[in-house]
């Protein structure tokens, strides 16, 4: 099964939380605080591999979550950081933020990209010994690691796209020129999603070209199966518009080759304005060769080079490929997107953001700050619990719990901790 989306959750890793520990050796008196650092938490980073050709991996996995960091140790040992988490995802791979659509990141080189970081590790004791303060009970938590939603969107990495309407022969040109083998029978969709092909023209000379699903009118609204596959000719440097010009179907080239150009420009004017080659297949099914005038002097007058070819019996296939050849040779390098999303600083929140509720007689106070703050008390040590009083005061959120009535007494709850109030 092809499948070109998905969105999945990234979650790196958090980082270890520093050690309170102090060094202790027999006839070694006071050695000091030797608490070491937590480990660094490990990274999410997203790989190129041309082994996958769909995003089939992500159906059925939408969570991926990297190490944590270890928590540090006595004697100075730092916690050992945590392993880095490896998604492989195919070439042309977009990464996009789920929430807002910005592009992240276009997977198209070989060169690995991080796309969530691993929190840094906490601070042990041994950093905060002063003169004044020879022991320290209290270290740094480690950082959280980051966390995103992204959509991963895939657009195939070819040089040519093969455009047109179901049964004009793309896929049949498809097998001719290249290595590729597409499914081909007589009735409309049979190709059912993007084929790529390689074709080799001489020596150091070849290209790849992708046979799109057959579009119709309607499609850049969501009509049929070409509209799910637009998006694949987007790095495309040249088109090739196939047109069924024998009329067995009874339907008029020039009309189908204005409602593809049509539906072209509603999907992107950008990809409308793409160069195209306009190849008039099935040409030695017309009785008459100038019933394919009208379609010459058609594509002619919009400055595309009109060739005739019959793709089941190979012929004109030979002096196409030489065209498109010639064409890419004057056309820039295959188009990489460049991002835009701007990704929001992380922040633990403020003061001023905490939740201060009263339930049955308990003032509840909750908030990102505030778990911050609290990851790095050691409520076992004096110093450590003064400066958690500090820094509430400091904060202003006893001056909203006298606001709010409280009095000498009532309870307060701060996550894990429970404490009567008192002024």
């Amino acid at each position: 099964m092809f499948i070109d989306t998905a969105k999945i959750l990234v979650r790196a890793g958090n980082g270890g939380n520093g050690a309170v520990s102090f060094h202790r050796e027999k006839y070694i008196a006071a050695g000091g605080p030797d608490g070491g650092d937590g480990g660094r938490g490990g990274d999410v980073v997203l790989q190129v591999s041309d082994s996958l050709s769909t995003l089939m991996d992500f159906r059925y996995k939408t969570k991926y979550v990297a190490e944590n960091g270890e928590n540090g140790r006595g004697k100075r040992c730092s916690g050992k950081d945590g392993a880095s988490l490896t998604i492989r995802v195919p070439r042309g791979t977009l990464v996009r933020d789920a929430e807002s659509g910005g592009l992240i990141k276009d997977l198209w080189d070989d060169e690995p990209y991080v796309v969530a970081r691993g929190g840094k590790g906490g601070w042990g004791n041994q950093h905060f010994a002063t003169p004044t303060r020879q022991v320290p009970h209290f270290a740094k938590a480690g950082l959280p690691g980051e966390n995103r939603e992204i959509r991963l969107e895939l657009k195939l990495l070819a040089d040519v796209g093969l455009v047109g309407f179901p049964n004009a022969g793309k896929s049949t040109l498809l097998s001719v020129v290249s290595n590729a083998r597409p499914k081909i029978a007589d009735y409309p969709f049979t190709t059912l999603f993007p084929n790529l092909g390689v074709v080799y023209v001489d020596e150091g000379v070849s290209f790849v070209i992708a046979d799109i699903p057959g579009i119709i009118e309607g499609a850049s609204e969501g009509v049929g199966l070409g509209h799910d596959f637009l998006r694949h000719i987007d790095r495309c440097r040249l088109l090739v518009h196939m047109v069924d010009v024998s009329g067995s179907e009874g339907r008029d080239p020039v009309a189908d080759f204005d409602a593809i150009n049509l539906e072209l420009a509603r999907y992107s004017p950008e990809l409308a304005s793409r160069p195209q080659i306009v190849a008039a297949n099935k040409c030695d099914l017309l009785e008459d060769p100038s019933a394919m005038d009208p379609l010459r002097r058609r594509a002619e007058a919009l400055g595309y080079p009109f060739l005739p070819i019959s793709a089941a019996l190979h012929r004109g296939t030979e002096d196409l490929v030489k065209k498109i050849a010639s064409e890419l040779q004057r056309l820039p390098a295959i188009r990489i997107f460049e991002p835009d999303y701007v990704a929001a600083p992380p922040r633990a929140g403020t003061a001023e953001e905490l939740s201060v509720q009263v339930v049955d007689g308990t003032y509840i106070v909750e908030g990102p700050w505030l778990q911050r703050l609290m990851a790095n008390i050691n409520f076992g040590d004096y110093e450590s619990r003064m400066y958690f009083d500090r820094m509430l005061r400091e904060s202003g959120i006893f001056s909203r719990l006298e606001e709010m009535g409280i009095r000498d007494g009532d309870p307060v709850s701060m996550y894990n901790l429970e404490f009567e109030y008192k002024k």
